[in-house]
């Protein structure tokens, strides 16, 4: 495959979305007329956005949960943004989309110790960490944490005086907050040019480019509108298999990271995905592991225990074992 090809795949799930500047728009479709493989690929894409916005939202009476699927066919269009930051313009869209049925309920227990107005909250306080290594004003007045204090530390000091401070406000002024500050940060420059976006920044105890950034605020958002969309019975639709695949990824480099070169080798693999060999390389493959791609993204988001997240092992459990719970061990959301 030629380069141009790649770009284009890349840019595919954009397109589905209608995610695209005005010179993709015109590269995309030239493209897919003159080859096939990607054509089919593009119209597998649409044909999943379709079916996001397909039926209506509550199911039919009887039924113990409800889908998304109105809520997502009326959300507002999706930001123009390069292929690395599509992740998070559908999910922005999506949380939009699914923030109405909260009416009346915002009070509703979530996750943690959080209801849904904190939820919102504490992704005030997440996004604003790249939004304000972009050039965007912070929408909270600052918060005093000590010099030189882990990062970690400090950033359950932000989320914690975020969602103090908006707990003394309106859920809808909170909501107008996140939203402004989500639209401005996908109307950046870094988002919207994957040049720029490939410099490195350190944040949250990550030292990733900022492509890789937006792709972990497309996660959080995303796995946040998942836990709203729990409390309230409502089904969340999965993200795009593209935009699936880019956060597994993503997800997999980040644990390989952690696990580092010395750690027990265990061939791991995602349901009807890719594998990879974790840790180790000098060394024979002790174990194999295999785990659903949204079970994986609910493991590394601190949803799922190691002991529960459902998998296929075989081999050296003790090798499994530290596969499990140092992606477990990853999770701040």
């Amino acid at each position: 495959m030629t380069d141009g090809h790649e770009a284009v795949r890349d840019l595919l799930a954009a397109w589905a979305f209608g995610a695209l500047d005005p010179a993709e728009e015109k590269t995309v479709p030239a493209h897919l007329a003159r080859c096939e493989s990607c054509a089919a690929e593009a119209a597998r894409l649409k044909e999943t956005v379709r079916l996001l916005d397909g039926p209506p939202l509550h199911a039919p009476a009887g039924s113990a949960d409800g889908v998304l699927s109105l809520a997502l066919r009326t959300r507002p269009a999706a930001s123009r943004v390069a292929g690395h930051a599509a992740p998070y313009a559908a999910a922005v869209a999506g949380l939009k989309a699914l923030l109405p049925e909260l009416a009346g309920r915002w009070t509703t227990p979530v996750v943690h110790d959080w209801d849904a107005h904190a939820t919102v909250a504490h992704l005030l306080a997440a996004d604003e960490h790249l939004a304000g290594r972009l050039g965007v004003d912070a929408r909270v007045p600052p918060s005093r944490i000590e010099q030189g204090a882990h990062w970690e530390d400090a950033w359950n000091r932000r989320s914690a005086d975020v969602i103090a401070h908006e707990h003394g406000r309106t859920p809808e002024e909170t909501v107008a907050d996140w939203a402004a500050q989500a639209d401005a940060l996908l109307a950046t420059t870094e988002a919207r040019d994957a040049e720029l976006a490939a410099r490195a920044v350190m944040l949250m105890g990550l030292r990733l480019p900022v492509a890789d950034h937006f792709l972990v605020r497309g996660f959080e958002t995303w796995i946040h509108t998942d836990d709203i969309g729990r409390a309230l019975g409502l089904t969340v639709p999965l993200p795009p298999p593209e935009h699936l695949d880019r956060l597994v990824r993503l997800a997999v480099r980040i644990l390989g990271l952690a696990l580092g070169p010395t750690a027990p080798p265990v061939l791991f693999s995602v349901t009807g995905g890719e594998e990879w060999v974790l840790g180790s390389e000098a060394e024979p493959v002790r174990a194999e592991l295999s785990l659903d791609p949204y079970d994986f993204c609910l493991l590394v988001g601190g949803r799922y225990t190691p002991r529960t997240v459902p998998r296929g092992a075989t081999g050296d459990a003790a090798a499994v074992r530290n596969v499990l719970e140092r992606a477990a061990s990853l999770a701040w959301l």
